[in-house]
């Protein structure tokens, strides 16, 4: 039973679905991360509670792309156990050289030109939607043609013929253009596999499901409560000089699925047996990721992290997926 997980930029196969990989991987099941930009607009981390020797990556995009294309190498193998255990790609090297002309209207360009998708950076367009950066470019993944990134992705859905592919949810888990994207991404590229008319190389599949990472408003709010009440992550936030998330503010998308969590297909993961892994997976990516910690406290509360904005967020006891049926499945 193998597993496909999309992400738009390194560091998102582990904070999004990180224990999902981890524990497959640790089954034996075949496991592959695609990642479709290599972060290159990313924010670099390097202060005195969390010194990289790395801001000067920050702003130099081929140089900072090169560099988290090692971190996710490394996390990638940390969740799996240890190198080759899990796969990983990055979608613009997916190949339709062999691609059979297509019938419909989603043809595009040459099929075997191999682009290069790029992060597309983030700008606040209207309150709680976001757009890419003033200064993107065409190659930016949230500005590339739908079907130019979803017919690489349905050939590696051929090619891997996996029953599992994850990704985020409709809006991309927290607004980010490129992972609304990827989800749109995706669930056109699953399309395009089930297709037999479709110009994407392989036979044709039509066996995945999907999962879209999502999480309860409930137990979001009550880990971070017990993240805030946390005397280890309470000294910690003191000396790194970092802050904790509101519990009773806005939650970001992700955290807005409570009524189709409690009446459609849904999936739990266990954090738990897997925490060490993804704790491992979550400091490989230096650049982004800093004290990612687990609790010692039985609160229920797992452990944390903070990203470049300084701000603590809970690992929970769970993830949680929702889960729509293969395409052109009765179910």
């Amino acid at each position: 039973m193998g597993l496909l997980a999309v992400h738009a930029h390194p560091d998102d196969e582990t904070l999004a679905t990180g224990a999902l990989i981890a524990s497959w991987a640790a089954a034996g099941r075949p496991v592959t991360v695609v990642t479709c930009t290599r972060g290159e607009r990313g924010e670099v981390i390097d202060t005195p509670a969390h010194p990289t020797g790395l801001a000067r990556l920050e702003g130099d995009g081929p140089a900072l792309a090169a560099h988290r294309e090692g971190e996710v190498a490394a996390a990638v193998a940390a969740l799996g156990g240890g190198p080759g255990a899990v796969g990983q790609v990055f979608l613009d090297a997916a190949d339709l050289s062999d691609a059979r002309p297509t019938r419909g209207p989603e043809a595009s360009g040459d099929p075997g030109r191999r682009p290069r998708f790029e992060d597309s950076g983030m700008t606040w367009v209207a309150p709680g939607i976001a757009g890419p950066a003033d200064d993107a470019p065409p190659t930016a993944f949230a500005r590339v043609p739908l079907d130019d990134a979803a017919a690489r992705l349905a050939a590696l859905v051929r090619a891997h013929r996996p029953d599992v592919v994850a990704t985020y949810e409709t809006r991309g888990g927290y607004g980010h253009p490129d992972h609304v994207r990827t989800h749109e991404v995706t669930t056109r590229a699953l399309a395009l596999a089930a297709d037999p008319g479709a110009a994407v190389p392989g036979e044709p599949w039509a066996g995945a499901e999907l999962w879209q990472a999502v999480a309860s408003s409930a137990a979001l709010r009550a880990g971070r409560r017990a993240l805030a009440a946390d005397p280890d992550a309470r000294t910690l936030a003191a000396r790194a000089g970092l802050t904790f998330p509101d519990p009773d503010e806005d939650l970001p998308p992700l955290a807005a699925h409570d009524a189709e969590l409690s009446t459609g297909e849904v999936r739990t993961v266990d954090v738990a047996p897997v925490l060490d892994r993804v704790l491992e997976a979550m400091r490989a990516h230096a650049t982004q990721v800093q004290h990612a910690s687990a609790a010692r406290a039985a609160t229920g509360l797992l452990g944390w992290y903070a990203l470049s904005n300084g701000v603590l967020a809970p690992v929970l006891a769970h993830e949680s997926y929702l889960v729509s049926a293969p395409v052109g499945s009765s179910r």
